[in-house]
């Protein structure tokens, strides 16, 4: 990780002075509610990633100072042949999880958004030949859980939040075109966040309890290797096939966990991502990535 400065950041214009010349680009596994309450008991979450996002946090906060965060979740997709774009300047929080203590209902986070820079995410999508429609939702679970835990207090974070969604497909280059079409926010001091699962098997959970699920480990590392080993082309066709494989069936039996890291490495898409973390647990792995480096003034 980058050595760690002081910085200030104000409400839409973001940091005073960038602390980057480019923006790196992140992947938050962000597990479900129970996730924040890690430190306490670890049970549905895993210490080891909360500790690690706290520490990303600090370094986003400290050393790179964005003007904005553009975000995506697993939990937002659109259709085969658009993505959506949240223009709401207040936003509310989604909970959409289920069968959890009614304490986990009540949690809140802070947030703003941003009609100029929703508008600049929408302007720079379509400008790429990528439809793209605004609307007015509030922050699924998929961002405001993993951003409670590295950014604790909105005042550390303290700019504008915008969530834009996935397509309603598992298209895997359609979604690293998605990342491409938005990296050049990178240069305008932009952060983008891909948000999901490294291995996200639900319903294979109790049969793993007190063990690893055999592909969530081998799924979990070939993953890494893709990312970690080529940038362009070569990755791109490495991840479209990286996803057909029996493995990747196995760890995500549905796609939209796995998709926001093919989102991240696109937005990266000549940059190599690192592995800052990861565990795997029963049928899940908490893979967390920066993609890109931290530039200093």
């Amino acid at each position: 990780m980058a050595d760690e400065k002081p910085a200030s950041a104000t409400l839409e214009t973001g940091s005073e002075v960038p602390a980057v010349n480019r923006t790196p680009v992140y992947f938050f596994s962000h597990g479900g509610p129970t996730f924040m309450y890690s430190e306490k008991d670890e049970d549905g979450g895993d210490l080891g990633a909360f500790k690690m996002l706290r520490k990303i946090g600090k370094e986003i906060v400290e050393n790179i100072r964005p003007k904005a965060v553009v975000v995506f979740s697993a939990h937002w997709q659109a259709s085969h042949d658009h993505v959506e774009v949240n223009t709401a300047e207040i936003t509310d929080l989604i909970y959409d999880f289920y069968g959890f203590p009614s304490f986990m209902y009540k949690e809140k986070y802070s947030n703003v958004g941003s009609d100029t820079i929703a508008q600049r995410v929408l302007d720079q999508l379509q400008s790429s030949g990528i439809n793209a429609k605004g609307v007015s939702r509030g922050l699924d679970h998929g961002v405001w859980v993993p951003f409670r835990i590295a950014f604790p207090d909105f005042q550390e974070l303290k700019v504008p939040i915008i969530q834009v969604s996935l397509f309603g497909t598992d298209n895997p280059n359609q979604h690293i075109a998605l990342g491409k079409a938005l990296a050049p926010l990178r240069d305008e001091n932009i952060l983008i966040i891909g948000s999901g699962m490294t291995v996200h098997n639900l319903r294979e959970i109790r049969s793993y309890l007190g063990s690893v699920a055999p592909y969530a480990k081998k799924f979990d590392d070939m993953l890494a290797r893709v990312l970690s080993s080529d940038v362009g082309t070569v990755r791109e066709d490495a991840m479209a096939n990286l996803i057909k494989t029996d493995d990747a069936h196995k760890s995500h039996p549905t796609k939209e966990h796995l998709l926001p890291i093919y989102i991240a490495a696109g937005a990266a898409y000549n940059e190599k991502g690192e592995r800052l973390y990861t565990n795997q647990t029963s049928s899940l792995a908490w893979g967390q990535y920066r993609f890109g480096s931290i530039k200093s003034d």
